[in-house]
This record gives structure tokens, sequence and C-alpha cells, in this order.
């Protein structure tokens, strides 16, 4: 998290800071939250608005995620299910040709004139 070497730093500005207590109030004020706020910012914090608006988009691609990984395995079942269908469907003799209609044979017939 937080290194001890930064923790001192802040302290020892921090102390620095007040040492100068002759210093009007105000001004002894001003100067340790600009060190303090100089430590936050080199922590990379984020607001909790940030965080919140972070957090909602999370959850929503965590129910996308969720939603997509439901409709892939009702697909992979539907899948599964039309592979083994198609294997009974070769597993049966094969049924005899058609006779040619009447139809197809005078075509044939004008075809060969």
């Amino acid at each position: 998290m937080v290194s001890q070497e930064r923790i001192s730093r802040l302290a020892q500005q921090i102390g620095d800071r007040l040492q100068g207590a002759s210093q009007a109030p105000e001004e002894v004020q001003k100067g340790v939250q600009q060190v303090v706020k100089g430590a936050f910012d080199r922590l990379e914090l984020v607001s909790r608005e940030d965080f919140d608006i972070l957090m909602d988009v999370m959850q929503r691609t965590r129910m996308r995620v969720e939603a997509l990984e439901t409709q892939v395995a009702a697909l992979e079942a539907a899948l599964e299910a039309n592979g083994s269908q198609e294997s009974t469907v070769n597993e049966r003799p094969a049924a005899l040709p058609e006779a040619p209609s009447a139809e197809e044979d005078t075509s044939d017939d004008e075809t060969r004139r």
C-alpha cells in the first residue's frame, strides 16, 4: 500500500511547516494542506464518484458476460443435440432410389430426338 518512506517524508514535511508556527495559523494550515494534497496526488487515488461509476460499468459488463456464457452454453447444447441426431440419421439404411416420374421421361425423350 503506502510505503513507510512516503509516510516519513510526509511527516517530515508537515513537521517542517509546523516549526514555523510563528506564522499566521492560516499560512500554516495552507502549507499543511499543500503537503497533504501533494501526497494524495502521488498516491493516484480516484474520487468516490469515479469509483462508483467504474463499479457500475463492471457490474453491467459482468452481467453481459454471464448472459453470453449462458447463450453459448445453450448453442453448444443445441449443436451437440443436432450432431447426435445427424449421426442417428446416418446409421439408418439408405432408401431405394425413386423411379423417374412420367414428366421426367418425356423431357428426356425430347432431348434425345
